[in-house]
């Protein structure tokens, strides 16, 4: 199974009056423009998914929708509350495997940082806390054979928005 690992685009700055939860900031007008880009990147590397999981918050299922709408794939993107802030790595893990049957499989799972790295950092050394930092709508992808709360996998990619959108030129 491959697990690419997504950070949301860039999104409107906290503001209490317009967002009174952070739960609502969108992504703003650079932010789509960027995660079109990458998405682009991904289309430009044949780059298909069996299944894109996004956190509920409103930046991350914008982030997520520009992936399958660039990608042209078929369905939309299923929300996943273990992928909002503070969600736990085995309840996202458990919706992983529930939904992705094949070992072939290729996950998109859009979220935030830190959880993301955190996630990562479990999956690739057994510990939450390696040195790793997603950028907006960076990208990490993972390979594993068995997808389990601990070491698992072997880090393929990590890429930030800079150097996926070099794909393009």
């Amino acid at each position: 199974m491959e697990l690419y690992l997504l950070r949301h685009g860039i999104a409107a700055d906290r503001n209490p009056r317009r967002f009174p939860h952070d739960s609502h900031r969108p992504l703003t007008e650079e932010g789509i423009a960027r995660t079109c880009k990458v998405a682009q990147a991904l289309a430009a590397l044949k780059t298909d998914f069996s299944v894109v999981l996004t956190s509920p918050y409103v930046r991350a299922r914008q982030t997520a929708d520009i992936m399958v709408e660039e990608l042209r794939m078929p369905g939309k993107p299923r929300l996943c509350d273990s992928l909002a802030p503070g969600g736990r790595a085995g309840e996202l893990i458990a919706e992983v495997k529930r939904v992705c049957k094949r070992r072939d499989s290729r996950v998109l799972l859009v979220g935030h940082e830190p959880d993301l790295s955190r996630l990562a950092s479990l999956l690739i050394s057994g510990r939450p806390d390696a040195d790793l930092t997603l950028k907006k709508a960076g990208l990490c992808v993972l390979q594993t054979d068995d997808l389990t709360a601990g070491r698992c996998a072997s880090l393929q990619l990590l890429l930030t928005p800079k150097l996926m959108l070099r794909t393009l030129k």
